[in-house]
């Protein structure tokens, strides 16, 4: 069998390229979809915590991810070696409405096999979360930051560029169906393996058209799915937020102005970060003249806000903070000066039904009626009986780091 194409039929070469592309798209939907059906069962408040469960939906994002990527370099040889041969010619050219669908479908192809891993390559590499690619290069990508938005952009356009892909390989494999099964044709056996004589397809010239009309459909489809994402922002930024209330929130003697509440787990073995958009701090405050009390402060959370990259939904599941039946967590404490600006707020931290004892040491910075705040506790997830059937640290860490930064301005 020759190796490169001739214009009675394709070499060996693109043939191994087409049929290992074929395997493994064809291995990763149905892998993406278990992997998601999964993630829902794991969010729902069903789940009872299964260790087996998580583990089985780990295995499953990271086996589809890791063929994605190789999706991705597969495609690209690919391309490269499609734009160095020549391209058989059609065996039906006299079609034109079929000759342009079938020529627009493989150009179709070739941008999903390319974007459709990209999208999510970049969606996995902007978010921290579970299920990583199995390869010694690391998780993340050259000038991609690690944002939530960017996630969730390239979330989205991954998810109709899938749908995109699926429609046309449908298409793709209805025509060659066509063509063996209707019209007796050799079309679909140019790409079979093996080595057999195949009649000479007419003279030809293949038109731009189905070039451009695939890249129409793509900017459609990039379009498209780039505006239900803003759209959708923009509506979730114009539902009302306590995180703004929570900017003004007063005490009897201080109002916070800006400030963040966040946290960090380890999953996986990586570093997920994440931060609560929605609480509130009521501050009575007075700096003592010497080390002792200082007043205290009761820090409202409300747990449904939190946003802790892929994995946010699951943690609102009933086996970790269960925000169905616990929507909002307390910080409640005293304040206490240990040394020049150095402080702690020692109380108690309740989330779901558990209340322990809590000190968070931090700095604080007085220049005249505003204060800045920096402190850093840590905290095992264990005692609040937050992921209590996830016994297992090397999937989940018992320590959990919470950081809060605020800046608070006294009342008038």
């Amino acid at each position: 069998m020759s190796r490169p194409n001739t214009f009675q039929s394709y070499g060996s070469v693109a043939k191994t390229f087409h049929w290992l592309t074929a395997l493994l798209i064809l291995s990763a939907f149905p892998i993406g979809y278990f992997a998601h059906e999964l993630a829902h069962h794991i969010q729902s408040p069903e789940f009872d915590g299964s260790q087996d469960t998580i583990n089985r939906a780990t295995f499953l994002f990271s086996l589809h991810k890791t063929i994605g990527v190789a999706v991705f370099f597969t495609a690209v040889l690919r391309i490269l070696w499609a734009l160095s041969q020549k391209k058989p010619g059609l065996l039906h050219p006299e079609r034109k409405l079929e000759a342009w669908a079938a020529e627009t479908a493989h150009w179709l192809l070739y941008g999903a096999m390319v974007i459709v891993p990209l999208t999510g390559w970049i969606h996995h590499a902007a978010t921290d979360g579970f299920a990583p690619i199995w390869w010694p290069f690391g998780q993340n990508l050259p000038l991609v930051p690690k944002s939530e938005l960017i996630s969730e952009l390239f979330s989205t356009l991954h998810y109709y560029a899938m749908l995109l892909l699926g429609a046309t390989i449908l298409a793709h494999v209805a025509g060659a169906l066509k063509h063996h099964v209707i019209d007796k044709d050799s079309t679909l056996l140019r790409m079979a393996p093996g080595q057999r004589a195949l009649p000479q397809p007419p003279a030809q010239q293949h038109s731009a058209l189905p070039f451009v009309s695939a890249l129409v459909i793509w900017g459609v489809v990039i379009g498209a799915s780039s505006w239900f994402f803003v759209a959708s922002q923009n509506l979730a930024q114009s539902a009302p937020s306590l995180a703004r209330q929570s900017q003004s929130a007063e005490g009897s003697g201080w109002g916070v102005q800006d400030g963040s509440l966040g946290l960090e787990i380890v999953q996986m073995g990586s570093s997920v970060s994440g931060s609560f958009a929605d609480w509130s701090a009521n501050i009575n405050f007075e700096e003592p003249s010497a080390p002792g009390p200082a007043g205290d402060v009761t820090v409202t959370i409300a747990i449904p806000s939190l946003q802790l990259g892929t994995v946010s939904d699951q943690a609102m599941g009933a086996d970790y903070f269960d925000a169905a039946s616990y929507p909002t967590a307390v910080f409640a404490a005293d304040l206490v000066q240990i040394e020049a600006d150095q402080y702690e707020a020692r109380g108690t931290l309740t989330i779901r039904d558990q209340t322990v004892p809590t000190t968070l040491p931090f700095t604080l910075e007085l220049d005249g009626d505003t204060a800045k705040m920096n402190g850093r506790v840590t905290v095992n997830r264990m005692d609040f009986n937050v992921g209590a059937a996830t016994k297992d640290e090397s999937t989940l860490g018992y320590s959990v780091d919470i950081a809060v930064q605020l800046t608070a301005k006294r009342a008038n």
